[in-house]
């Protein structure tokens, strides 16, 4: 084992020229302050927030692969429509990965950086694909006693985007809420969340595979958008539900306007008098995902009383405020093995992350295919 006085990390580069680099570099690892800890990295995942950052719309299916089997270089090519919204990271190569978990191999010299000696934690804070990692005592949590770093991985991004969007609802006066995309591992978490909260939730799915994942955990409203009474179940389960608020991972296409569009028939079916505007029942779409990069179409058949917008996590925890971002993490850290647990179906080294025939599978965003990485491996 390595003394963790350097170590490997994974970069991506997206030159002038609109090639995108992706490899591995030695990086020296920084001696810890006072309030610091040194993490050797045993598990962070590929989240889709993460992409955006590793590969963004990059074309992978023609990427080339150089390199050593140690240390590969993978080479792709952006499309030049989405090159000039990333002027700001031209020829910088940048570590990638949210977040992650692992050991405490070596700490600074306050009592709470030595009282994680050894212990295991998970992490925030950006740079998680690399083997040995500096954190401020405040970033880092440690686990539950019996808790393994592929446990506590994915501690933050997901669980906190799913308690983050029933506050949402909350905060926002809706009792009940619509997620696209439903069946991921988000999906599930939120499901848990709602069952145990005894919160309504319309789930989205788009094959009857990925209904039956949900089924399975017990989740009470499975619309598919691929059948062909897609409408009618949507609007039913929002009859039953009251869901006035939605969630939708996907963004492109018509799906955000078919949702309002069944909110106004269900607020429509309940109401005392007829209005030329439309409901005065308010309907609010989230979009905070991009499986679909087409435009939003909008058509609007839903009155004139509803709101579409984006919603991303970090802007919402610097909303709440500490305390309340503590409360949440809190729940996170006692649920780790039940409501918020993930599943992987992969774990890969640093190398192996960037195998071609991994990137294929991880690039697709797909449900059911998660990837751990293990810089240590």
């Amino acid at each position: 084992m390595s003394d963790g006085k350097t170590g490997l990390q994974l970069r991506s580069l997206l030159k002038k020229s609109g090639e995108l680099e992706l490899s591995l570099v030695n990086v020296p690892t920084p001696e810890p302050a006072d309030d610091e800890v040194v993490v050797r990295v045993e598990a962070a995942p590929i989240n889709p927030s993460d992409l955006g950052l590793l590969i963004g719309p990059a074309d992978m299916s023609a990427a080339k692969a150089s390199g050593t089997k140690e240390m590969p270089v993978i080479t792709a090519t952006m499309p030049e429509a989405a090159m000039r919204m990333m002027t700001a990271r031209f020829d910088q190569s940048l570590p990638v990965g949210n977040e992650g978990a692992g050991t405490v191999i070596r700490t600074g010299s306050s009592d709470a950086a030595k009282a994680l000696m050894g212990k295991t934690v998970s992490m925030i804070g950006g740079a998680m694909y690399t083997q040995y990692r500096v954190l401020k005592v405040r970033d880092v949590m440690e686990l539950p006693a019996g808790t393994t770093a592929a446990d506590g991985a994915s501690w933050f991004v997901n669980p906190l985007t799913a308690l983050g969007m029933t506050e949402t609802m909350r905060r926002e006066n809706h009792k009940a809420l619509v997620h696209t995309a439903a069946a991921s591992n988000l999906g599930q978490m939120l499901n848990k969340i709602c069952i145990k909260d005894g919160i309504g939730l319309v789930n989205i799915v788009r094959s009857k595979e990925q209904a039956d994942i949900l089924h399975k955990i017990g989740a009470k409203h499975v619309v598919d958008s691929s059948a062909p009474d897609f409408m009618d179940d949507l609007t039913n389960a929002l009859v039953e539900t009251g869901a006035t608020i939605a969630f939708d991972a996907i963004g492109g296409g018509k799906l955000a306007s078919q949702i309002l569009t069944a909110m106004e028939i269900a607020a429509n079916k309940t109401a005392k008098e007829y209005s030329r505007y439309g409901s005065n029942v308010y309907k609010q779409v989230y979009i905070y995902g991009s499986l679909d990069t087409r435009p939003t179409e909008l058509n609007r058949s839903f009155g004139l009383s509803w709101g579409v917008g984006g919603w991303l996590l970090t802007p919402f925890l610097q909303k709440i405020g500490p305390a309340e971002i503590g409360r949440l993490r809190q729940r996170v850290a006692s649920e780790l093995k039940t409501t918020f647990a993930s599943h992987y179906t992969k774990v890969v080294s640093l190398p192996e992350a960037l195998d071609p025939a991994n990137i294929a599978v991880y690039a697709k965003r797909a449900t059911g295919e998660k990837f751990l990485i293990n810089p240590n491996k």
